[in-house]
C-alpha cells in the first residue's frame, strides 16, 4: 500500500501538461487550493471535479496507477470524513443508536471535507507526477522571487519544500520495506488491542528515524560533493519561457475560481 503513493513522483511524459511551464502548474494548483476552500457550491465543485479529470487525461497518466495510488490516500480521507461525521452535531438527526448520533450536519461537513481533499491531493500529484524535481525548484524559486527584496532564501526555501516532496514517496517505500520485514520475524499489526497495536508500531518507527536521517545525511554529501552552495551567484543551464497556453491555463483557473466566489455570493 505504502509502495504506491502519487504524491512526490515523477513519470517523465510529453504530454501537454509536462510541457506547460511549472510556474503556470503551480499557480493553477494554488488557485484551484484557494477556490476548494472559499466555494460550498455543488455546481462549482462538480466543475472543479471535471476541470481535475480533464488535467488528468491531458497529463497522460495511467488510470490504473492513479487508483493504486489513491489506495493509501483513500484511507486518510475516510478517516476524516468518519470523524466529521461523528464530531459535528448539527442538523437533524439521521441515526441514533445509543452513544452513537449521526447528524445531517455531520454527513454533509464530512462529505464536503473529504471531497475537497481528494480533489486537493488529486491536482498537487498531478503537478508532482508531470513536473520534474528540478523544474519544481526552479518554478518555486521564480515566483517567491519578490520575497528575495527582503532577503528571504528563496532558493534554499524552494529546494527545501522540493525536496520534501520527493521524499514522501522514498519515506513510505521505507516503511513498506520495515513493515514487511517485522512481519517476517512475526510482528502483527491486524490482531489485538488498541494499545497492542501501537506498541506494534514502536519497532516501525524507530529504524524508520534512522533511515530517513542515513537519507538525508547522504543527500547533504552528495550536495556537497557536487558543489552546491547555494542559490547565490548560480546560473541556470535551462532557461523558463512562459508560453501562450501557460496563460491560458492560468487564466482559465482564475476565472473559474473567480465565477464560483462571485457565483456563491451574488447569484
Amino acid at each position: 500500500m505504502f509502495d504506491h503513493v502519487i504524491i512526490g513522483q515523477y513519470i517523465p511524459g510529453k504530454s501537454f501538461v509536462h510541457a506547460l511551464d511549472p510556474r503556470a502548474k503551480l499557480g493553477a494548483v494554488f488557485v484551484f487550493l484557494i477556490f476548494l476552500f472559499l466555494t460550498r457550491d455543488p455546481f462549482a465543485l462538480t466543475l472543479a471535479l471535471l476541470l481535475a479529470v480533464t488535467a488528468f487525461l491531458l497529463a497522460g497518466i495511467p488510470f490504473r496507477f492513479y487508483l493504486k495510488g489513491m489506495r493509501f490516500i483513500a484511507l486518510i480521507i475516510l478517516f476524516t470524513f468518519l470523524l466529521h461525521l461523528f464530531m459535528t452535531q448539527e442538523g437533524a438527526l439521521v441515526f441514533d443508536f445509543g452513544f452513537l448520533r449521526i447528524y445531517s450536519g455531520g454527513l454533509i461537513e464530512g462529505g464536503l471535507i473529504g471531497y475537497r481533499l481528494f480533489l486537493l491531493i488529486t491536482m498537487a500529484s498531478m503537478l508532482t507526477l508531470t513536473t520534474t524535481p528540478v523544474d519544481l525548484t526552479d518554478g518555486m524559486e521564480r515566483l517567491m522571487k519578490p520575497m528575495a527584496k527582503i532577503n528571504v532564501p528563496t532558493h534554499e526555501l524552494a529546494l527545501m519544500m522540493s525536496i520534501a516532496l520527493r521524499f514522501i514517496p522514498t519515506l513510505l517505500g521505507e516503511t513498506s520495506k520495515i513493515v514487511k520485514a517485522q512481519m517476517a520475524r512475526g510482528a502483527n499489526f491486524s490482531e489485538g488491542s488498541l494499545w497492542k497495536r501501537l506498541k506494534a508500531v514502536i519497532p516501525i518507527l524507530v529504524p524508520l528515524f534512522i533511515q530517513s536521517f542515513k537519507r538525508a545525511e547522504d543527500l547533504a554529501t552528495a550536495m556537497e560533493a557536487r558543489g552546491y552552495a547555494g542559490g547565490e551567484g548560480r546560473t541556470k543551464f535551462r532557461q523558463l519561457r512562459w508560453k501562450n497556453s501557460d496563460t491560458a491555463v492560468m487564466l482559465l483557473f482564475v476565472l473559474f475560481a473567480v465565477w464560483s466566489v462571485l457565483s456563491r455570493w451574488f447569484i
